[in-house]
């Protein structure tokens, strides 16, 4: 929601968490402030939060703020691009057991410029933390980044980015970032309204997801899902349209996808 609806007179954060919340969204997903606790409790909405980390020192102080502003599921991007996998690994278990200890629930995102960046660094930390834990490491899982770094193409999606079916079925956090094999994150809409042919391609995907989800564990029967889509850091190309307009849009495509997901697994 950076500079909307322009530059010059973005919305207040009231004016924000009143459109989240029209939208149909559950919640907020963001690093919490006290202001953003009180507007999104007036409003019924939940909190996730998140941030980088690449100290526990200065991780610890961070957790402790969010939790005392009621946040329990915590994004966590791990350390630098060029963090070897031993070291990233033995850092996300100390993460893992401080926040555990302070009755928090941290997830270690797949992301560019963090640890996790490619398929073969995450596979390796995820192997040694399990190494270390005897348990699976909590994962956010964004996909937009495996499939960019190893240029994904549409009829692969699936085969290719759902090859960890265990870390992604005891997962509580997906950030759903559209993307296609060269683009990190894609358009949703046309800016009229139409879903992009490279949209249709990625809630292919997403259905997919929900459905190898589902047939797990489905820890604590709660999945948190955040539409990603930004302004920042050069996801958003000058080109496309705005990214909340897409993120609204998305929502309504991702719940689609899930009820779709839901039916493809009688049991439940």
């Amino acid at each position: 929601m950076h500079d909307w609806p322009s530059k010059r007179r973005e919305w207040a954060l009231d004016q924000k968490l009143d459109a989240i919340k029209e939208a149909g969204f559950d919640g907020v997903c963001a690093y919490v402030s006290p202001e953003l606790k009180a507007g999104a409790e007036r409003r019924g909405l939940v909190l996730m939060s998140g941030f980088d980390c690449s100290d526990l020192d200065v991780a610890q102080p961070r957790l402790e703020a969010q939790r005392d502003l009621g946040v329990h599921f915590i994004n966590i991007q791990l350390l630098n691009h060029d963090t070897p996998p031993a070291n990233a690994a033995a850092m996300a278990v100390k993460l893992i057991k401080l926040s555990r200890s302070l009755g928090l629930d941290v997830h270690i995102e797949v992301h560019r410029d963090t640890s996790t960046e490619t398929p073969e660094k995450f596979t390796e930390i995820a192997r040694l933390y399990r190494r270390a834990t005897r348990q699976i490491m909590p994962v956010t899982w964004d996909h937009s980044h495996f499939a960019v770094s190893k240029h994904v193409m549409p009829k692969d999606y699936s085969a290719r980015l759902l090859a960890w079916p265990e870390s992604i079925q005891h997962s509580q956090m997906f950030h759903l970032r559209p993307f296609n094999s060269q683009h990190c994150q894609v358009p949703v809409t046309n800016g009229r309204g139409r879903f992009t042919p490279e949209f249709e391609d990625y809630i292919t995907f997403v259905e997919d997801l929900f459905a190898l989800w589902l047939r797990g564990p489905r820890p604590g029967n709660t999945l948190w899902t955040c539409p990603e889509l930004g302004c920042t850091h050069g996801y958003h190309v000058s080109t496309n349209p705005h990214p909340w307009p897409d993120a609204v849009a998305a929502r309504g495509a991702f719940a689609k996808a899930w009820s779709r997901a839901l039916k493809r697994t009688p049991s439940i």
